[in-house]
């Protein structure tokens, strides 16, 4: 089976698989757990196929979404997998840009929201400040 993270030296490639409408995520022979459990974690669907080597494990878009909203999703992943360090190849025809300026945008809200719901650490008691006068 080919693999086309294994054969571009990526951590995920994101294509259309060829004579489908199915929108694959090829990681390499090995890939770290983690990495699988972000993309499922992202919303792909992760598949095996047990080889006489190591288990051949792919991931694709749910197919019961429509064709666009396969290739919003595909690509709303990317972001996430970059911010997490790993290289991402996405072919143009299934790349929306607009569901990843999206993606980006919540994940800069995302990362700025807890730093606004936390308080600031309560000062140490100490004499009030004098009043200020403004005649």
């Amino acid at each position: 089976m080919a693999n086309l993270a294994d054969e571009y030296g990526t951590d995920v490639e994101i294509y259309v698989k060829a004579l489908t409408t199915t929108i694959h995520a090829d990681t390499p022979t090995g890939a770290p757990a983690r990495l699988h459990n972000l993309l499922e974690q992202l919303g792909l669907e992760r598949h095996e196929y047990p080889t006489a080597g190591p288990i051949y494990i792919w991931h694709t878009v749910p197919e019961q979404l429509d064709a666009d909203e396969q290739k919003q999703l595909a690509t709303r992943a990317i972001p996430a997998l970059l911010l997490a360090g790993y290289e991402v190849n996405c072919t143009p025809d299934v790349f929306d840009e607009a569901a990843y300026r999206q993606a980006v945008r919540d994940i800069r809200t995302h990362a700025a929201r807890p730093a606004a719901q936390h308080p600031a650490p309560a000062s140490s008691p100490s004499r009030p400040a004098p009043a200020r006068r403004t005649s």
